[in-house]
């Protein structure tokens, strides 16, 4: 490789193993870049996460940040009129994809942060963009999300608050990816978030709901979300041995 390697941080734990990794394996001989797209609607702590990780990897991380929409997914949904679809989230789009391309270069190497769980993820990114050289550290290393969250700990690094109080990812509070029982789990823990973004749904109107009856099919808002299962990663932190593996790596 003789391009820049931009690694994606996204204040997780498996982003952060995937960035130690990759440096440890192209920093001496490449240029190895680390950026985050700042997001709004995430979680304070991702901010301390993200401090803490850059003693941890002795490096800089560049965050990036949206000015149209003020780095904010609420106001991305307002004025698109839209929140989530077949292909996916303008937010994610908006916010980060485009985001990215205004930094970075042709021919870049993007270091992507799948685990072994998401190996069909990676597999349809690489048919879907063939021209696109990409690496998963992660998938190679055959490392799984609780190898990842692991890890951190064992670096004596908190993890996200957002982990900590259960849910499986850092993502926004509230990702409109999520489903019932994850939104119910919104509406206990962030009242406010829930009550802001169903505000959003009564503006733009049935087509930005994001569930649907099971039985006839229609469409039903957040504010019309009933009783049911409260769903969150409730797993505590384990580690299989290929995480020492991986250990190995960057603690030689």
């Amino acid at each position: 490789m003789s391009h820049r390697i931009v690694c994606q941080f996204s204040c997780g734990a498996a982003s952060a193993v995937a960035t130690k990794m990759t440096l440890a394996q192209y920093s001496a001989t490449h240029d190895v870049q680390i950026i985050n797209a700042f997001i709004k609607n995430e979680h304070p702590d991702n901010r301390r996460f993200l401090t803490d990780c850059e003693q941890w990897l002795a490096r800089e991380i560049t965050v990036l940040r949206d000015t149209k929409y003020g780095a904010d997914t609420v106001q991305v949904f307002r004025r698109v009129q839209f929140m989530k679809g077949p292909y996916g989230a303008p937010c994610t789009r908006i916010l980060k994809r485009k985001l990215l391309a205004t930094w970075e270069k042709r021919g870049d190497v993007l270091v992507l942060g799948y685990t072994v769980e998401e190996e069909d993820r990676f597999d349809d990114f690489v048919e879907r963009n063939p021209d696109r050289p990409v690496i998963a550290p992660l998938i190679e290393a055959g490392l799984g999300k609780e190898d990842c969250k692991a890890m951190v700990l064992r670096a004596s690094i908190r993890l996200p608050y957002m982990y900590e109080l259960g849910y499986d990812n850092a993502n926004c509070i509230g990702c409109v990816k999520g489903g019932e029982g994850y939104w119910r789990a919104i509406r206990e823990d962030f009242p406010v978030e829930f009550e802001e973004l169903a505000q959003v749904q009564e503006e733009i109107g049935p087509d930005a709901y994001l569930h649907r009856n099971r039985k006839t099919n229609e469409r039903f808002s957040l504010r019309e979300l009933g009783d049911g299962p409260v769903r969150r990663n409730e797993k505590m932190p384990s580690c299989s041995f290929f995480c020492e593996i991986a250990e190995q790596v960057y603690s030689a």
